[in-house]
């Protein structure tokens, strides 16, 4: 997936059908904008392409802004397993924020983006004071000749599906609720960086993982999948495992909390690595326990029972 900076002038190496988004979590929403987004490139020879904000508008527009659901970096993963071709990310700051929608139009749509066609989801607002909507901008599509589509919203039990919504679920550990609105696993994104190396030493060796703004659920340990991608065959797999998520509060000092995955029947070093990991069942509390040993059984009845769980 190509990836243009805000900041630049490149342009996009072919014309596009575009549309434009937060996109935080790609949920069920999101994905039906990105199908209907993918048919429409598909009929009429364009490449798909995402217009997104590196971080969330309301930091500006409100001075704050909820806790994302993806990282950035997470976010452009998803996006590229959903078939988007190419992400225009921006910097969402006061100039931006004062850029009319006849403007934002004009420079990112059309001419960094080669537009072609517009599809926009039932509550898309763009441009100052989010002007910008599928109604307003009739008139200058027409002129600018964009094709204008728009993509009704994706609703569960008559809610329509929101990252707000997503939000509340994770931060309470419904990981059904934010299952069904996902469409997915809730998964977390991050690198493998240098740990304590205490999993190794109770013979469950461990991938540390730094997490970036990445919304995760209460701590515990969990049942998970993690997907590994193979730098230099290009493919993805995923691979059961077990995700200790929070304290380690059996070793005295080691009071911050971590993010652990031992993946079952692995061995390789994935120092540097990216890693999404998608959180499948929740399986215990964090626990302390009186001994190294008792530690160590946990672990491994925490392990077969994952294996139980994922097959």
């Amino acid at each position: 997936m190509l990836r243009l900076d805000g900041s630049g002038e490149e342009r996009a190496p072919r014309p596009c059908a575009v549309t434009i988004g937060m996109f935080d979590g790609v949920h069920r929403g999101h994905l039906a904008v990105l199908e209907v987004l993918g048919a429409h490139a598909a009929s009429r020879g364009l490449d798909r392409a995402v217009i997104t904000f590196r971080a969330h508008p309301k930091a500006v527009t409100l001075g704050h802004a909820p806790p994302s659901i993806t990282s950035f970096e997470h976010r452009l993963a998803l996006l590229e397993r959903a078939g988007v071709d190419l992400v225009l990310a921006l910097e969402f700051d006061a100039a931006l924020r004062a850029t009319d929608p006849e403007q934002f139009l004009r420079h990112f749509v059309v001419d960094r983006l080669r537009a072609r066609s517009l599809v926009l989801g039932w509550d898309s607002k763009f441009g100052r004071d989010r002007a910008g909507n599928l109604e307003s901008i009739v008139p200058l599509a027409r002129e600018l000749g964009l094709e204008l589509q728009s993509v009704g919203a994706v609703s569960l039990q008559g809610r329509p599906v929101s990252s707000t919504a997503i939000r509340e679920a994770i931060s309470l550990g419904d990981l059904l609720g934010a299952r069904e609105m996902l469409g997915r696993d809730p998964s977390l994104y991050g690198q493998v960086v240098p740990g304590a190396r205490r999993g190794r030493e109770l013979g469950f060796p461990t991938a540390n993982l730094a997490l970036d703004h990445e919304l995760k659920p209460p701590s515990g340990v969990y049942a998970v999948r993690a997907l590994l991608r193979d730098p230099a065959l290009g493919n993805e797999t995923w691979r059961p495992g077990v995700m200790n998520l929070g304290e380690r509060p059996t070793f005295a000092r080691d009071a911050e909390a971590t993010c652990e995955v031992h993946l079952l029947d692995f061995s390789g070093d994935l120092y540097g690595r990216w890693i999404e990991v998608a959180i499948v069942r929740r399986l215990r509390d964090i626990q302390r326990f009186a001994s190294i040993d008792e530690l160590r059984s946990a672990i491994a009845a925490d392990a077969a029972a994952a294996r139980a769980i994922l097959g």
